[in-house]
């Protein structure tokens, strides 16, 4: 184990390579990964929240514990409805990993059942850590795994994942989320896109472990994914004050609903219509719903975002905030499903 996460919370299947990779700043590794080098390859310099930031992150936390807390009972009720106290839940990293520690504090707390909880990593382009699934499968019936992950943007994850489990056909390809806007995921609190605190921040809020990393010269065939634990952090990890947050708001007596799907994958529609009207090359540099949008300003350079509202300080004071850090136009626009888009710079305008 590394990282601050708790042994009782979480089994993490990365493998530790701190020390071994150089973080790069953002206009470098934006070249690099338009020019065709993987985003798993290489790893971002930590964005370094101001203070202004981080009261702002307090605000988003104390505002939306309440609809977070709601949203991990729905999903928690509704996999203990289909696999009763066998369900093995396996989040996705590094976004998926606290809302995973959520489902299963919840299910605990009211239950008294307490279920195996692995974290493993999946990459868009690259697909699922082979090793981590074949050492849950050593442990577990696969028809009990469930996989859960914070959000959905357009779904890209929830494809990766169907693409990556051809190859187990015993798995169902299950995913299970807490704000599912784009109509993608077979479990959900809702499908409101609303704001989960922990998608402010990086690292200080997953245990302070990286993005998930793979590249051959340093995770060889037998290896987990990587990941870096930043230790040098230690004094500013907040991953225990929002998971403690969350847990404190839980309700153990509220009548809990079915996740709807009769929109299936709505959202990477209007991803497409996004994409269309603004001349945007790939759907890739379409980053749909609040999660995403924070997560790409964090981490990428953005050419503009459209928000459904410019005067909604409440869901999107935190993107205002960064958005002008980051001199990033912010632009008014119809949105159907989601709060806020974020929309990728082209090479050529870098």
């Amino acid at each position: 184990m590394f990282g601050t996460y708790l042994d009782d919370d979480v089994e993490v299947l990365l493998k530790d390579i701190s020390g071994l990779v150089k973080p790069l700043g953002t206009e470098e590794r934006e070249r690099l990964i338009q020019s065709g080098i993987h985003y798993s390859e290489m790893l971002p310099l930590e964005y370094e929240p101001t203070d202004d930031y981080m009261e702002l992150y307090k605000l988003a936390l104390d505002k939306y514990a309440r609809i977070t807390a709601d949203s991990v009972g729905n999903v928690a009720e509704q996999i203990l409805n289909e696999k009763e106290d066998k369900a093995v839940i396996v989040s996705l990293a590094r976004a998926g990993t606290p809302i995973g520690i959520l489902i299963k504090r919840y299910i605990r707390l009211k239950y008294n059942i307490d279920l195996p909880h692995y974290t493993i990593s999946i990459i868009r382009g690259k697909g699922i850590d082979t090793n981590a699934v074949r050492y849950i499968l050593d442990r577990h019936s696969p028809d009990m795994l469930q996989f859960v992950d914070g959000w959905t943007g357009k779904g890209a994850i929830k494809t990766v994942l169907v693409d990556a489990l051809k190859a187990y056909p015993q798995i169902k390809a299950d995913l299970a989320v807490l704000s599912d806007p784009a109509y993608a995921a077979e479990k959900c609190g809702t499908h409101e896109d609303f704001l989960i605190a922990s998608s402010c921040l990086n690292s200080t809020v997953s245990g302070l472990l990286s993005r998930t990393f793979l590249r051959n010269d340093i995770i060889g065939k037998d290896d987990f994914h990587g990941a870096v634990f930043y230790q040098e952090l230690l004094d500013k990890d907040v991953t225990y004050e929002f998971i403690n947050k969350i847990v404190s708001y839980f309700r153990f007596d509220t009548q809990y609903s079915e996740c709807s799907s009769h929109q299936l994958n709505c959202g990477l529609e209007e991803a497409k219509k996004i994409q269309k009207e603004f001349g945007i090359s790939s759907i890739n540099y379409v980053k749909t719903s609040i999660g995403e949008t924070t997560r790409v300003l964090l981490r990428r350079i953005l050419w503009k975002i459209l928000v459904y509202s410019l005067n909604d300080e409440d869901n999107l004071g935190h993107i205002y905030r960064l958005a002008k850090e980051k001199k990033v136009e912010v632009i008014q626009y119809p949105l159907q499903n989601y709060k806020a888009c974020g929309l990728i710079k082209e090479l050529s305008d870098v």
